[in-house]
C-alpha cells in the first residue's frame, strides 16, 4: 500500500512541480560509473550562474571577473553533499589537518563536442577523474566527466586519456575564477589530479555525506505514507 501511495504521490507532484535539481533529481541507478549532472554553466557564459539552494531556480551569482571562461559544461551531481566525510577523505589524501567539506553538492565538469547553449539542464555523464581542490580549509573537488555517448569524448574511461592542455585550462579557471582583481592573495589550490577509480570513491563518499545531512527522501516518504 505504501509503495503504491508513494508512486501516485510522485506522479502527481511531478506533474505539478519541477523537481529541485539538488534534492529532487536521482543521481542515477548506475552511479558512480554513470551519473546525472545538473548543468549550471556552459563555456560561453560570461556570468557565473548557480542554483539557488532554497528554491532550486538557477540564479546569477556574479559576473565573471576575468575574460577566461570555464572550458566545459559545469554543474553538480544531484543528491551529493561535501560534508565531514569528504573533508576527512581530502585530509587523508593531502596529509593535512582540519579540512572540511564546502557544504555544497559535488561539482562536476562535463566534456562534450556538442555546443550546448545554456545551463539549467540535466545530462548523463561518465566520470573519468577529478581535481582535488582545497579552498582555504575546505575540500572543493571537481569531478571531470564526459557526456555519455559523446561522439568525440564518449570513449574515454580515465583521466589519462584527457589532453594535458585541457587539464591545465581547468586548473587555471578554478584557481582564478574567485580572485578579486588587484589582489595577490590566493586561497585555492589544486593538490592532485586523480583517476576514475578515485572519482568514483569521491562520489560515493559525497552520497554518504548527503544521506547523513538530509536523509533518504524516498524512505521518509514511505514511512509517512505507511498506515499506522
Amino acid at each position: 500500500m505504501a509503495n503504491t501511495a508513494q508512486a501516485v504521490f510522485f506522479k502527481v507532484m511531478g506533474g505539478l512541480f519541477k523537481a529541485h535539481p539538488w534534492h529532487g533529481v536521482p543521481i542515477g541507478e548506475e552511479a558512480p560509473a554513470l551519473v546525472n549532472a545538473y548543468i549550471e554553466m556552459v563555456p560561453t557564459d560570461s556570468v557565473k550562474y548557480e542554483v539557488d539552494k532554497a528554491t532550486g531556480h538557477l540564479k546569477v551569482d556574479r559576473p565573471q571577473k576575468y575574460s577566461s571562461h570555464c572550458p566545459t559544461l559545469y554543474g553538480f551531481i544531484p543528491k551529493t553533499y561535501c560534508g565531514d566525510r569528504i573533508g576527512e577523505f581530502c585530509a587523508e589524501r593531502t596529509g593535512r589537518k582540519r579540512i572540511v567539506g564546502d557544504g555544497d553538492p559535488l561539482d562536476i565538469c562535463v566534456l562534450t563536442e556538442k555546443p550546448i547553449q545554456h545551463g539549467d539542464i540535466l545530462v548523463r555523464a561518465v566520470p573519468i577523474g577529478g581535481l582535488r581542490m582545497v579552498d582555504g580549509k575546505e575540500a572543493d573537488d571537481k569531478i571531470i566527466a564526459v557526456l555519455n555517448q559523446d561522439g568525440a569524448y564518449g570513449q574515454w574511461k580515465d583521466i589519462h586519456e584527457c589532453p594535458e592542455t585541457l587539464i591545465e585550462r581547468l586548473r587555471h579557471y578554478f584557481l582564478t575564477y574567485k580572485d578579486i582583481p588587484g589582489t595577490k592573495a590566493r586561497k585555492a589550490e589544486i593538490t592532485h589530479v586523480y583517476n576514475a577509480e578515485e572519482a568514483h570513491r569521491v562520489i560515493t563518499i559525497s552520497r554518504d555525506d548527503y544521506r547523513a545531512k538530509y536523509g533518504d527522501l524516498d524512505e521518509l516518504l514511505t514511512i509517512a505514507l505507511t498506515p499506522k
